[in-house]
């Protein structure tokens, strides 16, 4: 029984030793910790229904409330302000873009890989709308038709198609029409359009890209600041200033069997054909958007277009900024007529 006794008092004593090592600010945490947690949650939790909270609630609900927003932006938004640039391009539809980039490659194995860049009088929301009308033919018409067209995903601002259609090409006094079903993923967010054959044929790999980047056409009203973003852009104009769009169109293709020259020369003219004929259907699009009914004399291009004749045939041109103000000149008379 005597051990017994000195055992417990052993143990107490050290028990006692522990305590004392113990910071006595530490022990107050620890005992608070309860109470101070379910403090922190009754006033967060309470704060959110109420109006006029402490500084701290108040700023922790707005902070909530503006990622809330920005997740449920709802397409009224854009399309406000696409109608606010709309206005402000019809008022004022004229500006000098420049001349077109057409960037050929041969990568091994393939036929060619290629780049246009060109610039539109209009936001990328309008020139997003035009690329992705399920209607394409009716804009571009080397589309002969749109066999099918099945939405596989629908996120609101993202979408993938399955679209198969029928292309018409022409080069000199060739011409065709070549079946084509592609995969499209296209995002109104970064305003992309990415399509990929999903079918087998002449084409091995078909596939390739839209990109559309915001130019700040009246950008000399901010001088000497230089906006960075579209907000900024907007409030240094104070909502005046219009905004265009840079276009990049990136495609390679790869037929299934690489054909020898002279005949994959002619295969990369029709392509380089194609895609300036795509880029001469958007911007008469872009002109019927925008209300402009013109002849010659409006457009940056007008220098080169002095020099070339009017008897002279398109095809002719071998100079591609020439060729191409010679197409619109000749587009903007017919609609006019």
């Amino acid at each position: 029984m005597g051990e017994t006794k000195v055992s417990k008092t052993s143990q107490a004593t050290d028990r006692n030793q522990h305590r004392k090592l113990i910071d006595p600010s530490c022990r107050k945490f620890f005992l608070q910790a309860p109470q101070r947690l379910q403090n922190f949650f009754k006033a967060h939790l309470g704060g959110l229904g109420k109006k006029g909270g402490k500084k701290g609630e108040t700023e922790e609900v707005h902070i909530l409330q503006q990622v809330v927003k920005k997740e449920q932006r709802s397409s009224t938004d854009w399309e406000a302000d696409l109608q606010k640039q709309l206005q402000l391009w019809r008022a004022n539809p004229y500006w000098s873009e420049i001349p077109p980039e057409i960037d050929v490659t041969v990568p091994k194995g393939s036929l060619c890989n290629l780049r246009v860049k060109f610039d539109v009088g209009l936001p990328p929301d309008a020139v997003y709308d035009i690329v992705t009308d399920p209607d394409s033919k009716r804009v571009f018409k080397n589309i002969k038709e749109v066999i099918s067209r099945k939405v596989l995903i629908d996120e609101g601002h993202r979408q993938v198609v399955d679209v198969e259609q029928a292309a018409i090409w022409k080069f000199l006094w060739l011409s065709g029409t070549i079946l084509v079903r592609v995969l499209v993923e296209q995002n109104r967010e970064d305003h992309s359009m990415k399509f990929k054959q999903i079918n087998d044929g002449f084409m091995k790999k078909f596939e390739g890209c839209w990109r559309l980047e915001p130019i700040f056409v009246d950008e000399k009203i901010c001088s000497p600041f230089k906006p960075k973003t579209i907000s900024e852009y907007h409030s240094c104009t104070g909502g005046k200033g219009r905004i265009g769009s840079r276009v990049v169109l990136d495609q390679l293709l790869q037929p299934a069997i690489v054909p020898p020259p002279p005949i994959s020369w002619y295969l990369r003219g029709i392509t380089s054909k194609t895609s300036e004929a795509l880029m001469n259907y958007l911007l008469e699009e872009v002109a019927r958007i925008k209300g402009v009914s013109q002849t010659s004399g409006q457009s940056g291009d007008d220098n080169s277009v002095q020099e070339i004749t009017n008897e002279m045939k398109v095809d002719e041109v071998h100079d591609i900024k020439k060729r191409w103000a010679l197409r619109r000149r000749k587009a903007l008379h017919c609609r006019v007529k």
